[in-house]
C-alpha cells in the first residue's frame, strides 16, 4: 500500500471497529457517516467511546476549518467529553499546515498525540513470556479486569473503563482479548478483533506498576496469534499512543499516518 493509502485504511478502520464498540455499549448511541464527518459516540464515561473523525481526503483549508467547528458543534451536544481525532496525512498541504489554529477557532484543545500502524505480518509465533500466563477474557469479572487495566494506565477512575466495557457480549464472545496474568494476578492486556479483512489492535494497557517488562508486547503478540488462528486473516492495523509506539514495530507494525487527539476547551 501507498503512505496515502494506508493513512486512508486507518481512518477507515477506526470508523469500521468503532461503530461496533459503541453500539455494543449503546444500541441506540449516535453512529453516524455524515459528510466528511464520522460519528461514533456512546456518550458514555469511557472517554475512547466518545469519538468523531473527519473522513474527506486532501480537503483544503477552509473546508477543514468547517469540518472542525461541526465536529465541535455534535460534541458539545453530548453529556461526556470524548475526541476528535484528526489524520493529518488526509488534509491537503495548506490545510495540515493550518490545523492547528482551526482546531483553537472551534473551540478545540490539542490533548495527545497518537500513530496508525499496519502491516502484513500474521501468523505470528505461539508467543510465551516467562512472567506472565494469558487467558481469554469470557467473564464478567475478566472483563472488570481488563476493564480496570485500562483505567489505571490511561489515568481514568476505575468507573469510567467499567461503564465502557461491563455488560459486553461482544468482548466475552467476539472479540480476541486476553489479560497477561503474573502470579495469577491481571498486569496487562490486549484484544482484537476482525474488521473489514484485518485485525485491529485495540485498548492495549498495562498497569503502571509492571511497565517496561515487555508484558505488553507479549500480550498483543498472544491477541494477534489467537486472533489470525481464529479467522486466518495476515494483516493487522492499530492506532497506538506515543507510550505504547515504539513496542509495535518489534512485532512487525510500520507507521504511517499521525493522529491527532482534540478535545473541546474547558
Amino acid at each position: 500500500m501507498t503512505g496515502r493509502t494506508e493513512s486512508i485504511e486507518s481512518m477507515e478502520q477506526l470508523a469500521v471497529v468503532w461503530r461496533a464498540m459503541v453500539l455494543d455499549r449503546d444500541a441506540e448511541a449516535d453512529v453516524r457517516d455524515l459528510p466528511g464527518i464520522a460519528v461514533r459516540w456512546a456518550d458514555c464515561r469511557f472517554a475512547f467511546w466518545n469519538c468523531v473523525t473527519l473522513t474527506e481526503v486532501d480537503a483544503d483549508a477552509a473546508l477543514v476549518a468547517r469540518r472542525l467547528g461541526q465536529a465541535a458543534e455534535i460534541m458539545r451536544a453530548k453529556k461526556h467529553p470524548g475526541f476528535l481525532w484528526l489524520f493529518e496525512d488526509l488534509l491537503g498541504d495548506e490545510a495540515r499546515g493550518a490545523v492547528r489554529t482551526a482546531a483553537e477557532r472551534a473551540g478545540l484543545a490539542y490533548a495527545f498525540p497518537g500513530t496508525g500502524m499496519a502491516g502484513d505480518l500474521l501468523p505470528l509465533p505461539e508467543p510465551a513470556h516467562p512472567e506472565l500466563t494469558f487467558v481469554r477474557v469470557t467473564t464478567d469479572e475478566q472483563l472488570e479486569a481488563y476493564a480496570d487495566l485500562n483505567s489505571r494506565a490511561y489515568g481514568f477512575p476505575l468507573e469510567d473503563g467499567r461503564d465502557g466495557l461491563l455488560g459486553s457480549a461482544l468482548w466475552k464472545n467476539q472479540v480476541y482479548a486476553y489479560l497477561g496474568l503474573r502470579d495469577g494476578v491481571p498486569v496487562t492486556c490486549a484484544a482484537t478483533v476482525e474488521a473489514d479483512g484485518r485485525l485491529f489492535v485495540v485498548l492495549v494497557a498495562t498497569d503502571p506498576a509492571w511497565q517496561r517488562r515487555g508484558y505488553g508486547e507479549a500480550v498483543t503478540r498472544k491477541a494477534l496469534y489467537e486472533g489470525a488462528r481464529a479467522t486466518g486473516l495476515t494483516r493487522a492495523t492499530l492506532h497506538a499512543t506515543a507510550a505504547g509506539a515504539p513496542v509495535y514495530p518489534r512485532i512487525g507494525f510500520k507507521p504511517n499516518s499521525p493522529v491527532r487527539f482534540y478535545s473541546l476547551k474547558e
